[in-house]
C-alpha cells in the first residue's frame, strides 16, 4: 500500500498548529505497520536552511494555472525514516507568512495542481491513495477525477480528504474555478463547488473525495449539525456513510516528560515526584511565590473564541480569588491579549500572561502545571489535552469533539477517569468543575492516583494508524 500525504505544513519543516504535528506523526506511524507513506508540502522560504540545503532536486516541470504556465521544482528529503517531497516555486512560497495573503486561492490552486503533476516524477512510487488535509489541498480530489481519470497512471488512485477544522474552508471568488483551476463552470452548483456566490476548496474536497475523515468520532457527528457544521452540515450529512471519525494521537518520541529536552527535570510515571521540581523552577522564573502546595493551572492556546476564552474571562475575577496560580501562553485576538495582560498586571502573584509562541515554555508549562484548562467552544480533536495527560497535568475540558473522546471524567467513587469535564458552554459549569478539581487536589492520595491514570492514558498514533490502514484497504477493494 502506497499513500501520498498532501498538506500545507509538516513538522519540523514548517508548523502553525496541530495539522503540522499530524502530517509528521501519522505517516511515520503508518510506515511502522508496513505502509509506504510519503509527504508532499510546499517549499516555503522560511523552512530552516538546515533542511533546505539538504534537499535534492529530482525534477522540474510547468504547471498550468488558468492561462499561466508556472515553474515547479520537485525536491526530495528523507527525514526520520519518511520520504518528503517539496513543491518549489518562489513566486508563491518565498514570503514571510504561509497563510493569509491576498492570493491564497491562486497559491493553493497551484499547489494542488503541482502535487498531481509531481506524481509523474516520483520514480517507482505510484500512490494507491492520495490523502489530502484541509482546504489548502481540497481541489486535489476534483482535479484527480476531472483531469486524470483517463490516464493509466492515475485512474486507479483513490482519494481521502481529512477535515482538521471545518471553520477554515478556503472560500474564494467563483472566478477561481475556471481562471485558476481550469475547471468547467458545470462544477459551479450547490452539489459541488459552489458556496453561496463563491467557491469553497473545503467543499470540493468533501464532495469529490472517495472518503472523508475528521479527527475525532464526536466531531464527525457534531459537524453534521447546524451549530458545528459551518453551513456544510447538510452536505456532510449526505456523506455520512463515507464520513469517518478517527481520533488523532501524539508522538511519544517528542511529547514525553521522560525524554523532553525542553523541560528542566525529566520524569515518568515511575518517578512522578520529579514533576514538582519543574513547578518550583517555573514559579521562580515567572515571579510567582515558590511553593509546592499551591495548585498551578496551565493554559497553552491560541487566543480565540473557539478555545473557550470568553468563559475564562467571565470567571477570571473569581478564579483569581482562589488559592491558585494561572500560567497562560499564546497569542491571537487583541481583545483577549489585552484582558489577560491587564489581570497579570493587577495580580502578578496569581497569573502570568505570556503573549508569545514559545515551544520550550509550552513544554515547561505542561511539565510544571497540576491542571490544564481547555474549555473549548468546539475542538475537532485537540492536542493540548493529550500532551497534558502524558505530562501528568490533569485536563479540565468541555465535552466537545476530541475532548469528549479522550478525557474520561473522574469518578470519585471508583477512582477511574483521567480528567474533569463539563457539558454546557457555561462559565458557571467551568467554575464548578475547576472547584471540583481543586477539592480533589487537597486529597494527595486520590490526586496522585488521578495523575497516574492520566499518564497511563494511551494516545499514541498506533491505534489511529491501524484505523487509517483499514480505511485505505477498504477503498482499494
Amino acid at each position: 500500500m502506497k499513500v501520498l500525504f498532501v498538506a500545507s505544513e509538516a513538522y519540523p519543516f514548517i508548523k502553525t498548529g496541530g495539522l503540522g504535528d499530524v502530517v509528521y506523526a501519522l505517516p511515520k506511524a503508518l510506515r511502522k505497520i508496513g505502509i509506504d507513506a510519503r509527504v508532499i508540502i510546499p517549499k516555503y522560504s522560511n523552512i530552516p536552511l538546515s533542511f533546505r540545503s539538504c534537499m535534492e532536486n529530482i525534477a522540474y516541470f510547468n504547471v498550468e494555472v488558468g492561462w499561466r504556465s508556472k515553474y515547479c521544482g520537485l525536491e526530495h528529503l528523507m527525514y526520520d525514516g519518511v520520504p518528503y517531497y517539496f513543491v518549489d516555486n518562489e513566486y508563491y512560497f518565498k514570503r514571510p507568512n504561509i497563510y493569509g495573503d491576498y492570493d491564497d486561492g491562486e497559491r493553493f490552486a497551484y499547489f494542488s495542481k503541482a502535487v498531481l503533476e509531481a506524481i509523474r516524477y516520483m520514480g517507482d512510487f505510484k500512490p494507491d491513495i492520495i490523502h489530502c488535509n484541509d482546504w489548502q489541498c481540497g481541489p486535489v480530489p476534483i482535479l484527480l477525477k476531472d483531469k486524470y481519470s483517463e490516464d493509466d497512471l492515475y485512474n486507479k488512485i483513490k482519494s481521502v480528504f481529512t477535515i482538521h477544522n471545518l471553520q477554515y474552508q478556503g472560500i474564494f471568488p467563483k472566478e477561481v474555478l475556471s481562471d485558476l483551476l481550469n475547471l468547467d463552470w458545470k462544477y459551479f452548483n450547490e452539489n459541488e463547488m459552489k458556496f453561496y456566490d463563491a467557491v469553497s476548496f473545503m467543499k470540493g474536497g468533501i464532495v469529490f473525495a472517495d472518503a472523508v475523515t475528521t479527527v475525532s468520532k464526536t466531531y464527525a457527528k457534531e459537524i453534521q449539525t447546524p451549530f458545528y457544521g459551518e453551513r456544510l452540515d447538510g452536505l456532510l450529512s449526505s456523506r455520512s456513510s463515507n464520513l469517518y471519525g478517527i481520533v488523532n494521537g501524539i508522538d511519544y518520541e517528542i511529547y514525553s516528560p521522560k525524554v523532553d529536552k525542553k523541560i528542566l527535570y525529566n520524569y515518568d510515571i515511575k518517578n512522578i515526584k520529579q514533576k514538582v521540581k519543574n513547578k518550583l523552577k517555573l514559579q521562580a522564573k515567572l515571579g510567582f511565590p515558590v511553593t509546592e502546595g499551591i495548585p498551578m493551572i496551565g493554559i497553552v492556546t491560541r487566543l480565540v473564541k473557539q478555545k473557550g476564552l470568553d468563559l475564562i474571562v467571565e470567571k477570571l475575577q473569581e478564579l483569581l480569588s482562589l488559592p491558585i496560580q494561572i500560567v497562560l501562553l499564546g497569542n491571537g485576538d487583541e481583545y483577549y491579549e489585552d484582558i489577560f495582560q491587564y489581570y497579570a498586571s493587577i495580580y502578578p502573584s496569581r497569573i502570568s500572561t505570556n503573549i508569545i509562541f514559545d515551544e520550550a515554555l509550552a513544554q515547561q508549562i505542561y511539565a510544571a502545571s497540576d491542571m490544564f484548562l481547555m474549555p473549548s467552544l468546539f475542538e475537532p480533536c485537540g492536542i493540548g489535552q493529550l500532551i497534558a495527560l502524558k505530562y501528568g497535568s490533569i485536563p479540565i475540558t468541555r465535552e466537545t469533539g476530541g475532548l469528549k473522546d479522550t478525557i474520561i471524567p473522574y469518578n470519585k467513587y471508583t477512582g477511574k477517569g483521567n480528567g474533569f469535564s463539563f457539558n454546557n458552554y457555561s462559565g458557571k459549569e467551568l467554575l464548578e468543575t475547576i472547584n471540583r478539581a481543586l477539592d480533589l487536589y487537597k486529597d494527595k492520595n486520590s490526586w496522585n492516583k488521578l495523575v497516574q491514570n492520566a499518564m497511563s492514558s494511551n494516545n499514541s498514533w498506533e491505534n489511529s494508524a491501524k484505523n487509517y490502514m483499514k480505511l485505505y484497504s477498504d477503498l482499494k477493494k
